[in-house]
């Protein structure tokens, strides 16, 4: 690929959270702030919401690997659509109880309040992360919260953090579920990127890959990035690999507009927007006009790219 061509170390731009690329922006580093606060206050139930591709599972990794630290024992559900007893044998075999599975539901419940007083007994305190919270079905979600009533007479006995999109605001506003909706003490929304962050995003993660040079993405490149996103960084992501496998491809060692422009037409969900003294191309092709003058204006525009 072009790793060695623009002199990194791994790829900047894959889709997969790798934590080591975690935003060092305002609205990601907030996030993790008060998450940590709160989790370190006690408090029982936090919500994390952000829209589809806004970085709620690096979030989510990114906390997992900060708790390690911590005198923590964590839990971690990824896919939450399960029942109330596929809730419970989860919960109960990430806390460590090894024979969860063999346990009827009633001895099940007995056997994790024993495990979360062993941890308390230590002086650890546990946290269930739930990530697709949307997902959960409505009467797994009041299971979980009739779980959370385990507590000591000063202390819950584990606090839940609660990720996912705006359907889970939906979810939770059902009467049927009010009584966990009031248990909610702390909430963050995660919002898309600024133009001035996008351009801090893709300099910062070519850094972490290892690429040593000065400015990755030209101005232009990272501005028409950031319009046609709408400061998504998964759409970033998408983009910006494929803008640097095209500039690779051509041999180039800066990201500018023709590669963004080639990228956004390889890539659905997204197009070239309209712009002043801009007529779109295609990377090797031959774009046909009507008449000489078409072709004589479509040369003078792109001189000027």
């Amino acid at each position: 690929m072009y790793i060695d061509h623009f002199g990194m170390q791994e790829l900047p731009f894959t889709l997969t959270p790798n934590t080591r690329f975690f935003l060092q922006l305002p609205t990601h580093q907030e996030a993790l702030n008060l998450l940590l606060v709160a989790l370190g206050s006690g408090d029982g139930f936090i919500k994390v919401v952000g829209e589809v591709g806004t970085g709620k599972t690096m979030l989510c990794r990114t906390l997992l690997n900060t708790l390690e630290k911590e005198p923590c024992i964590t839990a971690y559900i990824p896919n939450p659509y399960l029942s109330p007893e596929g809730l419970r044998h989860n919960f109960a075999l990430e806390i460590g109880i090894e024979n969860a599975l063999q346990l009827r539901d009633f001895e099940l419940v007995n056997r994790i309040n024993q495990r979360l007083v062993e941890i308390a007994g230590q002086g650890l305190y546990t946290v269930l992360i739930v990530d697709e919270a949307q997902a959960m079905p409505e009467e797994t979600i009041e299971a979980l919260r009739l779980l959370t009533n385990l507590e000591t007479e000063s202390n819950k006995l584990f606090q839940v953090v609660l990720f996912g999109q705006p359907e889970l605001d939906q979810l939770l506003r059902r009467p049927s579920l009010r009584q966990l909706l009031q248990r909610i003490t702390f909430s963050c929304y995660l919002h898309t990127l600024s133009a001035e962050e996008i351009r801090h995003y893709l300099e910062q993660r070519a850094t972490r890959a290892g690429y040593k040079g000065l400015s990755l993405f030209s101005s232009g490149a990272s501005k028409l990035i950031a319009k046609v996103t709408g400061g998504v960084p998964r759409l970033v992501n998408i983009l910006a690999h494929k803008s640097l496998m095209s500039a690779y491809g051509r041999g180039d060692y800066v990201i500018g507009k023709p590669h963004v422009i080639k990228a956004i037409e390889d890539t659905e969900g997204v197009s070239v927007p309209a712009m002043t003294g801009y007529m779109p191309f295609i990377f090797g092709s031959v774009i046909l006009a009507s008449s000489v003058g078409g072709l004589l204006y479509w040369a003078v525009m792109r001189g000027l790219i």
